[in-house]
Protein backbone atom coordinates (compact mmCIF):
# COMPACT_ATOMS: atom_id res chain seq x y z
CA UNK A 1 0.00 0.00 0.00
CA UNK A 2 3.49 2.21 0.75
CA UNK A 3 3.89 1.73 -2.84
CA UNK A 4 1.02 2.17 -4.13
CA UNK A 5 0.93 5.53 -2.70
CA UNK A 6 4.50 7.06 -3.77
CA UNK A 7 3.43 6.23 -7.24
CA UNK A 8 -0.31 7.49 -7.25
CA UNK A 9 1.19 10.50 -5.07
CA UNK A 10 -1.21 9.99 -2.33
CA UNK A 11 -1.18 9.28 1.10
CA UNK A 12 -1.65 6.05 2.62
CA UNK A 13 -4.86 7.00 3.95
CA UNK A 14 -6.02 7.98 0.72
CA UNK A 15 -5.28 4.99 -0.92
CA UNK A 16 -7.20 2.70 1.76
CA UNK A 17 -10.21 5.04 0.98
CA UNK A 18 -10.00 3.94 -2.49
CA UNK A 19 -10.33 0.17 -2.03
CA UNK A 20 -13.04 1.44 0.36
CA UNK A 21 -14.86 2.97 -1.92
CA UNK A 22 -15.33 5.94 0.32
CA UNK A 23 -17.83 8.63 -1.54
CA UNK A 24 -15.80 11.82 -0.83
CA UNK A 25 -12.80 10.28 -3.02
CA UNK A 26 -12.27 12.55 -6.07
CA UNK A 27 -12.77 10.74 -9.36
CA UNK A 28 -9.19 11.69 -10.80
CA UNK A 29 -7.70 10.46 -7.19
CA UNK A 30 -9.31 7.04 -7.73
CA UNK A 31 -7.89 6.87 -11.07
CA UNK A 32 -4.58 7.95 -10.12
CA UNK A 33 -4.79 5.24 -7.23
CA UNK A 34 -5.96 2.71 -9.32
CA UNK A 35 -3.39 3.09 -12.08
CA UNK A 36 -1.01 2.68 -9.32
CA UNK A 37 -2.61 -0.46 -8.29
CA UNK A 38 -3.01 -1.99 -11.71
CA UNK A 39 0.63 -1.03 -12.39
CA UNK A 40 2.22 -2.55 -9.26
CA UNK A 41 -0.01 -5.49 -9.31
CA UNK A 42 -1.31 -5.00 -6.08
CA UNK A 43 -3.00 -7.34 -4.29
CA UNK A 44 -5.03 -6.33 -0.79
CA UNK A 45 -4.92 -8.62 1.83
CA UNK A 46 -8.06 -8.91 3.06
CA UNK A 47 -6.99 -11.05 5.80
CA UNK A 48 -5.03 -8.03 7.57
CA UNK A 49 -7.10 -5.78 6.69
CA UNK A 50 -9.96 -7.55 8.12
CA UNK A 51 -8.01 -6.97 11.71
CA UNK A 52 -7.87 -3.31 10.96
CA UNK A 53 -11.54 -1.96 9.58
CA UNK A 54 -13.54 -4.69 10.75
CA UNK A 55 -14.55 -5.67 7.71
CA UNK A 56 -13.73 -8.72 5.52
CA UNK A 57 -15.61 -7.84 2.31
CA UNK A 58 -17.40 -11.08 2.39
CA UNK A 59 -20.69 -12.13 2.30
CA UNK A 60 -22.54 -15.28 3.52
CA UNK A 61 -24.95 -16.61 1.49
CA UNK A 62 -27.04 -19.76 3.74
CA UNK A 63 -28.34 -22.29 0.95
CA UNK A 64 -30.57 -25.07 1.28
CA UNK A 65 -32.28 -26.78 -2.04
CA UNK A 66 -29.81 -25.26 -4.44
CA UNK A 67 -30.62 -27.92 -7.59
CA UNK A 68 -33.64 -26.17 -8.23
CA UNK A 69 -33.83 -23.83 -10.39
CA UNK A 70 -34.71 -20.77 -8.00
CA UNK A 71 -31.84 -20.98 -5.67
CA UNK A 72 -29.66 -22.09 -7.95
CA UNK A 73 -29.92 -19.18 -10.58
CA UNK A 74 -30.21 -16.76 -6.99
CA UNK A 75 -26.74 -17.77 -5.61
CA UNK A 76 -25.28 -17.55 -8.89
CA UNK A 77 -26.78 -14.17 -9.20
CA UNK A 78 -25.77 -12.91 -5.80
CA UNK A 79 -22.04 -14.59 -6.51
CA UNK A 80 -22.07 -12.19 -9.94
CA UNK A 81 -23.29 -8.58 -7.85
CA UNK A 82 -21.09 -9.50 -4.85
CA UNK A 83 -17.80 -9.33 -7.40
CA UNK A 84 -19.55 -5.82 -9.20
CA UNK A 85 -19.62 -4.61 -5.88
CA UNK A 86 -16.03 -5.42 -4.71
CA UNK A 87 -17.04 -8.40 -2.43
CA UNK A 88 -16.37 -11.95 -2.26
CA UNK A 89 -19.19 -14.53 -1.30
CA UNK A 90 -18.74 -17.69 1.17
CA UNK A 91 -21.25 -20.39 0.91
CA UNK A 92 -23.28 -22.78 3.07
CA UNK A 93 -25.51 -25.37 2.11
CA UNK A 94 -27.79 -26.82 5.08
CA UNK A 95 -30.41 -29.40 5.67
CA UNK A 96 -33.78 -27.09 5.45
CA UNK A 97 -35.15 -30.09 7.81
CA UNK A 98 -32.74 -30.05 10.56
CA UNK A 99 -31.94 -27.09 13.05
CA UNK A 100 -28.50 -28.32 13.61
CA UNK A 101 -27.79 -27.96 10.18
CA UNK A 102 -28.77 -24.28 10.25
CA UNK A 103 -26.97 -23.75 13.21
CA UNK A 104 -23.97 -25.37 12.08
CA UNK A 105 -23.95 -23.50 8.54
CA UNK A 106 -23.96 -20.08 10.38
CA UNK A 107 -21.38 -20.96 12.39
CA UNK A 108 -19.21 -21.99 9.56
CA UNK A 109 -20.44 -18.54 8.02
CA UNK A 110 -19.34 -16.50 11.07
CA UNK A 111 -16.33 -18.14 11.40
CA UNK A 112 -15.81 -17.06 8.02
CA UNK A 113 -16.25 -13.45 9.31
CA UNK A 114 -18.64 -12.64 6.97
CA UNK A 115 -19.44 -9.36 7.60
CA UNK A 116 -23.68 -10.08 6.60
CA UNK A 117 -25.48 -13.11 5.43
CA UNK A 118 -27.99 -13.59 2.19
CA UNK A 119 -30.51 -16.46 2.87
CA UNK A 120 -31.21 -18.20 0.11
CA UNK A 121 -33.17 -21.25 1.64
CA UNK A 122 -37.08 -20.53 0.99
CA UNK A 123 -38.56 -22.74 3.90
CA UNK A 124 -40.60 -22.25 6.56
CA UNK A 125 -38.16 -24.11 9.16
CA UNK A 126 -35.41 -22.50 8.14
CA UNK A 127 -36.40 -18.51 8.69
CA UNK A 128 -37.69 -19.89 12.31
CA UNK A 129 -34.34 -21.07 12.91
CA UNK A 130 -32.52 -18.11 12.22
CA UNK A 131 -35.34 -16.07 14.95
CA UNK A 132 -34.32 -18.64 17.31
CA UNK A 133 -30.34 -18.24 17.03
CA UNK A 134 -30.52 -14.40 16.61
CA UNK A 135 -27.71 -14.19 14.28
CA UNK A 136 -25.63 -10.93 15.25
CA UNK A 137 -24.74 -9.80 11.80
CA UNK A 138 -26.98 -8.30 9.20
CA UNK A 139 -29.29 -10.76 7.52
CA UNK A 140 -31.43 -10.17 4.49
CA UNK A 141 -33.22 -13.22 2.71
CA UNK A 142 -33.64 -13.96 -0.37
CA UNK A 143 -36.83 -15.97 -2.07
CA UNK A 144 -38.93 -15.46 0.71
CA UNK A 145 -41.54 -13.37 -0.63
CA UNK A 146 -40.90 -10.39 1.70
CA UNK A 147 -40.67 -10.64 5.51
CA UNK A 148 -41.33 -6.98 6.55
CA UNK A 149 -37.35 -6.68 7.11
CA UNK A 150 -34.78 -5.42 4.34
CA UNK A 151 -35.16 -8.18 2.47
CA UNK A 152 -35.60 -7.52 -1.40
CA UNK A 153 -38.17 -9.55 -2.92
CA UNK A 154 -40.38 -10.79 -5.70
CA UNK A 155 -43.64 -10.12 -5.18
CA UNK A 156 -44.66 -13.91 -5.19
CA UNK A 157 -48.66 -13.06 -4.93
CA UNK A 158 -48.78 -10.28 -7.96
CA UNK A 159 -47.13 -13.11 -10.11
CA UNK A 160 -49.57 -15.63 -9.69
CA UNK A 161 -52.75 -12.91 -10.12
CA UNK A 162 -50.91 -12.18 -13.42
CA UNK A 163 -50.81 -15.85 -14.15
CA UNK A 164 -54.21 -16.63 -12.92
CA UNK A 165 -55.77 -13.39 -14.51
CA UNK A 166 -54.66 -14.34 -17.89
CA UNK A 167 -56.50 -17.70 -17.95
CA UNK A 168 -59.74 -15.95 -16.72
CA UNK A 169 -59.30 -13.58 -20.07
CA UNK A 170 -58.61 -16.32 -22.15
CA UNK A 171 -63.03 -17.02 -20.45
CA UNK A 172 -61.39 -19.94 -18.72
CA UNK A 173 -63.89 -20.66 -15.25
CA UNK A 174 -62.71 -23.64 -14.10
CA UNK A 175 -58.87 -23.44 -13.12
CA UNK A 176 -56.82 -26.21 -11.03
CA UNK A 177 -53.71 -25.35 -9.37
CA UNK A 178 -50.40 -27.20 -9.65
CA UNK A 179 -48.62 -26.64 -6.33
CA UNK A 180 -45.57 -26.54 -4.34
CA UNK A 181 -44.67 -28.29 -1.57
CA UNK A 182 -46.25 -26.42 1.46
CA UNK A 183 -43.58 -25.87 3.32
CA UNK A 184 -41.75 -23.54 0.49
CA UNK A 185 -42.84 -19.67 1.03
CA UNK A 186 -42.88 -18.71 -2.46
CA UNK A 187 -45.46 -21.83 -3.10
CA UNK A 188 -48.26 -20.08 -0.10
CA UNK A 189 -47.66 -16.87 -1.67
CA UNK A 190 -48.33 -18.27 -5.17
CA UNK A 191 -51.35 -20.23 -4.11
CA UNK A 192 -52.37 -17.29 -2.41
CA UNK A 193 -52.16 -15.26 -5.60
CA UNK A 194 -54.17 -17.72 -7.32
CA UNK A 195 -57.28 -17.64 -4.51
CA UNK A 196 -56.80 -14.18 -4.48
CA UNK A 197 -57.36 -13.31 -8.28
CA UNK A 198 -60.14 -15.92 -9.10
CA UNK A 199 -62.39 -14.37 -6.00
CA UNK A 200 -62.00 -11.23 -7.70
CA UNK A 201 -63.54 -12.85 -10.39
CA UNK A 202 -66.11 -14.84 -8.08
CA UNK A 203 -64.58 -18.28 -8.77
CA UNK A 204 -62.46 -20.72 -6.57
CA UNK A 205 -60.02 -23.09 -7.89
CA UNK A 206 -61.92 -26.94 -9.06
CA UNK A 207 -58.49 -28.50 -7.56
CA UNK A 208 -55.36 -27.68 -6.06
CA UNK A 209 -52.74 -30.86 -6.19
CA UNK A 210 -49.30 -29.97 -4.55
CA UNK A 211 -46.41 -31.29 -6.27
CA UNK A 212 -42.63 -31.48 -5.19
CA UNK A 213 -41.65 -28.72 -7.85
CA UNK A 214 -40.22 -31.49 -10.17
CA UNK A 215 -41.43 -33.17 -13.58
CA UNK A 216 -42.14 -36.09 -12.23
CA UNK A 217 -44.63 -35.04 -9.45
CA UNK A 218 -46.56 -32.98 -12.20
CA UNK A 219 -46.86 -35.88 -14.20
CA UNK A 220 -48.36 -37.84 -11.23
CA UNK A 221 -50.71 -35.22 -9.88
CA UNK A 222 -52.06 -34.97 -13.71
CA UNK A 223 -54.93 -37.56 -13.13
CA UNK A 224 -56.38 -35.61 -10.25
CA UNK A 225 -56.13 -31.79 -11.52
CA UNK A 226 -58.18 -33.07 -14.61
CA UNK A 227 -60.77 -35.25 -12.92
CA UNK A 228 -62.93 -31.86 -12.64
CA UNK A 229 -63.70 -30.60 -15.91
CA UNK A 230 -60.77 -28.40 -15.83
CA UNK A 231 -59.72 -26.18 -19.24
CA UNK A 232 -56.67 -24.49 -17.36
CA UNK A 233 -53.91 -25.18 -14.86
CA UNK A 234 -51.78 -22.21 -13.18
CA UNK A 235 -48.11 -24.37 -12.45
CA UNK A 236 -46.34 -23.17 -9.27
CA UNK A 237 -43.23 -24.01 -11.36
CA UNK A 238 -42.33 -24.02 -14.83
CA UNK A 239 -40.95 -28.04 -14.12
CA UNK A 240 -44.31 -29.46 -12.65
CA UNK A 241 -45.78 -27.81 -15.69
CA UNK A 242 -43.55 -30.11 -17.84
CA UNK A 243 -44.50 -33.23 -16.92
CA UNK A 244 -48.14 -32.57 -16.47
CA UNK A 245 -47.91 -31.69 -20.49
CA UNK A 246 -46.61 -35.26 -21.12
CA UNK A 247 -49.40 -36.61 -18.77
CA UNK A 248 -52.23 -35.17 -20.69
CA UNK A 249 -50.30 -36.16 -24.52
CA UNK A 250 -50.45 -39.95 -22.94
CA UNK A 251 -54.23 -39.17 -22.16
CA UNK A 252 -54.76 -38.40 -25.55
CA UNK A 253 -55.24 -34.36 -24.83
CA UNK A 254 -52.73 -31.77 -26.41
CA UNK A 255 -52.14 -28.35 -24.91
CA UNK A 256 -53.62 -26.04 -25.18
CA UNK A 257 -56.46 -27.57 -27.53
CA UNK A 258 -57.63 -29.55 -24.26
CA UNK A 259 -56.26 -27.90 -21.79
CA UNK A 260 -54.35 -24.69 -21.33
CA UNK A 261 -51.20 -23.90 -19.04
CA UNK A 262 -49.43 -21.36 -17.18
CA UNK A 263 -46.29 -21.87 -15.77
CA UNK A 264 -43.98 -19.46 -13.11
CA UNK A 265 -39.89 -18.60 -13.29
CA UNK A 266 -39.23 -19.08 -17.55
CA UNK A 267 -36.85 -21.34 -16.39
CA UNK A 268 -33.82 -21.41 -20.05
CA UNK A 269 -35.62 -24.56 -21.21
CA UNK A 270 -39.44 -22.92 -20.91
CA UNK A 271 -39.84 -21.83 -24.33
CA UNK A 272 -38.19 -24.99 -25.84
CA UNK A 273 -41.24 -27.07 -24.43
CA UNK A 274 -43.78 -28.21 -26.63
CA UNK A 275 -45.64 -26.61 -27.03
CA UNK A 276 -43.31 -23.70 -25.94
CA UNK A 277 -44.61 -22.66 -22.03
CA UNK A 278 -46.50 -19.14 -21.30
CA UNK A 279 -45.03 -18.38 -18.26
CA UNK A 280 -43.85 -15.86 -15.24
CA UNK A 281 -40.27 -14.31 -15.48
CA UNK A 282 -38.44 -13.12 -12.19
CA UNK A 283 -35.73 -11.02 -12.65
CA UNK A 284 -33.07 -12.60 -10.26
CA UNK A 285 -30.10 -10.79 -11.43
CA UNK A 286 -31.75 -7.59 -10.14
CA UNK A 287 -33.13 -9.19 -6.63
CA UNK A 288 -29.66 -10.67 -6.06
CA UNK A 289 -28.44 -6.36 -6.61
CA UNK A 290 -30.62 -5.55 -4.09
CA UNK A 291 -29.90 -8.11 -1.66
CA UNK A 292 -26.23 -7.02 -1.93
CA UNK A 293 -27.13 -2.95 -1.79
CA UNK A 294 -29.54 -3.78 1.35
CA UNK A 295 -26.48 -5.76 3.10
CA UNK A 296 -23.39 -3.27 2.32
CA UNK A 297 -25.17 0.32 2.08
CA UNK A 298 -26.18 -0.51 5.77
CA UNK A 299 -24.19 0.99 8.68
CA UNK A 300 -23.59 -2.14 10.34
CA UNK A 301 -23.21 -4.17 7.18
CA UNK A 302 -20.59 -5.14 4.84
CA UNK A 303 -19.39 -2.06 3.44
CA UNK A 304 -19.51 -0.01 6.76
CA UNK A 305 -21.56 2.70 5.51
CA UNK A 306 -20.95 5.30 8.37
CA UNK A 307 -23.48 7.91 9.48
CA UNK A 308 -26.74 9.27 8.07
CA UNK A 309 -25.49 9.03 4.48
CA UNK A 310 -24.84 5.23 5.45
CA UNK A 311 -28.16 4.77 6.91
CA UNK A 312 -30.23 6.90 4.09
CA UNK A 313 -28.54 4.65 1.16
CA UNK A 314 -29.47 1.44 3.42
CA UNK A 315 -32.86 2.85 3.76
CA UNK A 316 -33.20 3.03 -0.06
CA UNK A 317 -31.82 0.01 -0.96
CA UNK A 318 -34.44 -1.75 1.50
CA UNK A 319 -37.55 0.49 0.80
CA UNK A 320 -37.78 -0.23 -2.84
CA UNK A 321 -40.81 -1.68 -3.97
CA UNK A 322 -40.99 -5.43 -4.71
CA UNK A 323 -40.36 -6.88 -7.87
CA UNK A 324 -43.33 -7.72 -10.02
CA UNK A 325 -43.03 -10.36 -12.42
CA UNK A 326 -43.72 -10.29 -15.95
CA UNK A 327 -46.15 -12.95 -18.08
CA UNK A 328 -44.68 -14.61 -20.66
CA UNK A 329 -46.62 -15.54 -23.44
CA UNK A 330 -46.55 -18.16 -25.42
CA UNK A 331 -48.46 -21.11 -26.97
CA UNK A 332 -49.74 -23.14 -23.96
CA UNK A 333 -52.52 -21.40 -23.53
CA UNK A 334 -55.67 -20.46 -25.62
CA UNK A 335 -59.36 -19.41 -25.89
CA UNK A 336 -61.64 -21.35 -24.23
Amino acid sequence: MRDVAVLAGVSRQTVSRVLNEHPQIKESTRRRVMDAIAELQYTPNFAARALGTKRSRTIGVLASDSRNYGPSTSIAALEAAARAAGHWVSTAYVDSEDLGSVSAGIAHLRGQAVDGIVVVAPHVRVLEALDELRVDVPVVTLLAGGRGDRSPAVDQVEGARIATRHLVELGHTRIAHLAGPSDWLESSSREHGLDLELAAHGLEPVAVVRGDWSARSGYDAGEALLAHDTTAVFAANDQMALGLMRFVRERGGEVPGSLSLVGFDDIPDAEFFWPPLTTVRQDFDELARRAVAALIERPDGVGGGEGADGADRADAAANRPMLVPELIVRASTARH
